[in-house]
Parts: C-alpha cells; structure tokens; sequence
C-alpha cells in the first residue's frame, strides 16, 4: 500500500503551467515546502486535483530538477538571481542548498559583524562604523564626507597654474650677492586645509581602531587598508618637506617620490564608498563578477594578439604604415576592440581595413557577452541591500514580566532598588547584528541585559 502511495503521481500548477511527477520524487526532500505533505497541503485545490503556487513559472523547472536529481540545484539562464533566491526561499529548501547554490554562483557568503562587548566600546564602534545607528552616528557621517570631499577639491585646486608653487625668489643682501630662498611650504593654505583634515581622518581612523571588536579583523578589511592609504601620503609628504627645508641633498630623487605620493591621495575618493551604499553594492558587484571579468580580460587578450599580428602582416608592404611591429599594434587592437578609436593609429591598405572591421565586431561581441551575468549580480545586491533597509524591526523587551498596557503617559521599565527605572526598548537593525531568525533578550542582575541574536 506505501508502495503504490509513493509511486501516486501529483500535478502542480504553476501559475497556469502545470507540471507531473510522483510523491515519491518529492518525499526524497520532506523538509521542504511540496516534500511536507502537511505545509502543501494548503495549496491544494480540491476541484482541479492540483495543487496551485502562484510563482515564478521558469524558475519551477530548477526546483522539480532539484528533487528528480537528489539535490542538484541549477539556476535557469533567463532568470534573475535575485528572483530565483526569492523562490528558493519560498520552497523552503534549506539553508544548505542556498549556501551551496550561491557557492556555485559565485556570491560572497554574508558575513556576520560581531559587536564589541564593552557598552562604551559598543557605543563608539556603532558611533563611527554605522551611521544608520543613530542620529549622532549619522551627523559624524556627513563631517566625514565633506571633509573627504574638501580633501578631493583641494587635491585638483592645487594643480591649477594660478596655484602653483612659485619659483624661489632671490634675496638680496648688503654686499651685494644674492640668495635663493625657497618658500615655506607650511605657510601654504592648501597645505593648512590639507592637515585639518589629516586630523579628522586621523581621529576617525583612531576611534574605530580602539573600539573594533577584533584588532585582527579591522586590519583585514579593504575599507580600513584605504584609510591607512589616504592618510599615510601626508605624513610622509611632510617628513620630505621637512627634509628639503633643512637643506638636505637629493632633492631630484625627493620631487620624483613627491609625486608618487601625491598621485595615492587620489585613493581618498574610495573613501566615500564607507558612506555610499551605491559604492558599496558596485564594489560587491566587482567581487562577485571577478570570473566574468577574468574571462573578459582573457578573450581582449586573445583578440589583441589575433588582430595586432593580422594588421601588421596585412600592412607590412606600405611603406608609410605606422604598424612598425606586433606591439606596436596591440595599443591599436586594444582602442579598436573596446570601441574607442582616437585615431592616432589606423590601417590605411584594404587587408588593414578588412582586419579593422572584423576587430571591432570582435570587440563589441566579446565585451558584449560577461555584461548579462554582470547586471544580473548588481540587481540581486541591489535588491538585498533594499531588503535590508525595509526590514528594520522595534522589539518590545520585557524580561519575562507579566504583559501590562501602559496607561497614556507611562512607559513599561524595569524598577530596580537603587536604580533608575530603565525603559528596555531595543532597535533590532540586521545590517548591524549578525543575521539570526530570533531575538532573545534577559535581564542581568545588575539591570542591563544582554541580546542574542
């Protein structure tokens, strides 16, 4: 009689497409959603003989394959990843099968952000880290980016031919002879803007590095090394400029340095991406997408060295050609493939033109193939980092006390003797804590309480 109870064969109905298999099929997965016959049952109609899930149509093909092959689980290629999570969800495969589909995928796993222990550590980390904690957090945020943004403007201002440094004026003294006097670089008021916000980045950067909640962990964060980065040019610029005010030889070797460590204070603008979370999700879409962009990088290469050596072979005969070898070609191959065409470089014979025109079709449809796969990674971070910011909770907390409705004017608290009744309402924020299903709350002996999450 089981036998032939599992061997009974079950239609579902995809929002008007319906598709057949087995009890059987679906009982090798009996946690899930059409695997449980008590959670299906509810989508059973009755006059049909089927049961009904108003869902994605394409995306049931890769379920019902999940259960035909024993767990193989394969996103369909005209269908979202973010869509295809959402059904996921929806058929309650488990938190394993999506850890390991978003493996396959390539999607960095969500990490968990563990806070400090210390109330006072808690209270500084949360103050600078995450703005949307509170209303100070955010204020501190917005100093942040206006001194990141006058450090930018400042940067391109000082290169502008009216703010130049100037070229030593000579000094004449009484005998007669004269002396070159160098300016004092530590008068300049770019330099006095410059070290005002060297000062906050410093005290910034200072602040979460003594209230982070692992010393070893901040170091290994991007965000973190680019603030070391932006901040570390200055201090070295000024040991130089103290060096060359003094007198100190090698000042050609200096000016060369100089330079190079000016170029890295452009590195700051990366800055903005802590307060960005459009910076943010372009970066995790980076990240995500390095495979595509790998074999994007991989196909220009070998379409750089297909068309430079087909150019230089089919102009080799002209004499006024200006393909004088191979790798003088791949500047060439590179603007043509990727559409850009300065012109300075251009096959003049008919073989030339012929390769050109080929190796601008090439361009297009090599660049054109990683982008879906592109698009598709921004749209699910996109979409989660939304899920994110509309899933904000308030939690009443009321450590096990029986349920009283406050009259107008009160407020539920904890009376403690020889303490201050403390109004226990806690802000559950999942960008914040690590991600958990439950919040457990309890009160400590002393009268704070402590959250798992």
């Amino acid at each position: 009689m089981s036998r032939r109870c599992c061997s009974e064969r079950v239609i579902i109905n995809i929002s008007g497409l319906r598709f057949e298999t087995q009890l059987k099929t679906l009982s090798r997965f009996p946690a899930t959603l059409l695997g449980d016959p008590r959670k299906r049952t509810r989508f059973f109609d009755p006059l049909r003989n089927e049961f009904f899930f108003d869902r994605n149509r394409p995306s049931f093909d890769a379920i019902l394959y999940y259960y035909q092959s024993g767990g193989r689980l394969r996103r369909p290629a005209g269908v979202p990843v973010d869509i295809f999570l959402e059904e996921l969800k929806f058929y309650e495969l488990g938190e394993e099968a999506i850890e390991l589909y978003k493996d396959d995928e390539g999607l960095p796993r969500e990490e968990e952000r563990p806070l400090p222990n210390n109330t006072y550590q808690r209270q500084l980390w949360l103050l600078f880290e995450y703005p949307e904690s509170s209303g100070p957090a955010r204020s501190i945020a917005i100093v942040s980016v206006m001194v990141i943004l006058i450090s930018i403007i400042i940067f391109c201002l000082e290169t502008l031919p009216e703010f130049r440094e100037l070229p030593p004026e000579p000094e004449q003294h009484a005998n007669g002879s004269a002396n070159s006097k160098a300016p004092n670089p530590f008068t300049d008021p770019f330099f006095m803007v410059e070290t005002l916000c060297i000062v906050w980045f410093s005290f910034e950067f200072t602040m979460r590095f003594l209230s982070c909640p692992s010393k070893a962990a901040f170091f290994k964060n991007i965000m973190n090394l680019i603030d070391v980065v932006a901040i570390a040019p200055y201090f070295i610029t000024l040991g130089l400029d103290l060096a060359e005010h003094e007198g100190s030889s090698q000042q050609a070797a200096s000016l060369a340095i100089l330079r190079v460590i000016r170029l890295v204070r452009v590195f700051r603008i990366f800055k903005l991406s802590r307060h960005s979370k459009g910076l943010q999700i372009l970066g995790q879409t980076l990240h995500a997408s390095l495979r595509e962009l790998g074999l994007l990088i991989f196909f220009l290469l070998i379409g750089v060295i297909l068309f430079s050596s087909s150019v230089y072979f089919a102009e080799v005969e002209d004499p006024d050609t200006v393909f004088s070898s191979i790798p003088d070609a791949f500047w060439w191959a590179v603007v043509t493939m990727t559409t850009v065409g300065y012109g300075d470089m251009y096959p003049s014979t008919i073989g030339g033109k012929f390769v050109g025109s080929l190796c601008a079709i090439a361009g297009v449809l090599t660049i054109a193939l990683p982008v879906p796969v592109i698009v598709s990674n921004f749209n699910y971070f996109y979409h989660r980092e939304n899920e994110e910011e509309e899933n904000v909770q308030y939690i009443h907390v009321t450590c096990g006390q029986p349920e009283h409705h406050p009259s107008f004017g009160e407020t539920d608290s904890i009376k403690i003797p020889g303490l201050i009744p403390t109004p226990l309402w806690v802000t559950f924020n999942p960008t914040l804590l690590p991600r958990r299903r439950t919040v457990a709350a309890h009160c400590c002996p002393r009268g704070w309480f402590k959250c798992k999450v």
